[in-house]
């Protein structure tokens, strides 16, 4: 159960990332934040096929469905939360890559920006496998999704933060009338 944690913890550290004021956010959910920007700019009305194209490249023909099916995700759970670093990276890249390209190609139109998607995934799973690298379709499933994870450091936060108020407190020799 310590190696799970531990793995966890380093999954977790792995994809945060903190800003210049402080605040963490998760690279890919702001990667994906402005692709679909992007895209839109780039002339993309059906978002969800846009992200199919890409998924499709990456995963070998594998629909977002079909890789919320694969993952045994529950109604509404993100993909994106319930991949560990290594599947993570990959498709931060296939999302920058893609960014990347439409905006430098001066993509216009919703055919071609969802087939540069598709090339983008395709060129990062072949580099993948020239380099002797995991599909990320056979890669491993992490036991919690980045939201648990997110949710029980947010629990130990806040338990660890009242607790050394209450120390505070004790050694301030303020009397309080609750517990935790």
């Amino acid at each position: 159960m310590n190696e799970l944690k531990k793995y966890t913890e380093k999954v977790f550290e792995d994809i945060k990332h903190i800003d210049e004021v402080g605040c963490e956010y998760w690279l890919a959910r702001k990667g994906n934040f402005n692709l679909n920007k992007t895209a839109v700019n780039s002339g993309v009305k059906d978002l969800a096929r846009f992200h199919n194209a890409g998924y499709k490249g990456l995963y070998n023909g594998e629909t977002a469905d079909d890789i919320f099916k694969r993952k045994k995700l529950r109604y509404r759970e993100d993909i994106l939360d319930n991949m560990g670093s290594e599947e993570l990276a990959d498709n931060i890249f296939r999302i920058a890559q893609t960014d990347a390209k439409l905006k430098r190609d001066n993509v216009d139109n919703e055919y071609t920006a969802n087939s540069v998607h598709y090339e983008v995934g395709k060129e990062v799973r072949n580099s993948i496998k020239r380099l002797g690298g995991t599909m990320p379709e056979d890669l491993p499933i992490p036991e919690k999704s980045l939201k648990e994870i997110e949710k029980d450091n947010k629990k130990i936060f806040i338990k660890t933060s009242v607790e050394l108020i209450l120390l505070k407190l004790e050694e301030l020799n303020i009397k309080y009338f609750f517990s935790i």
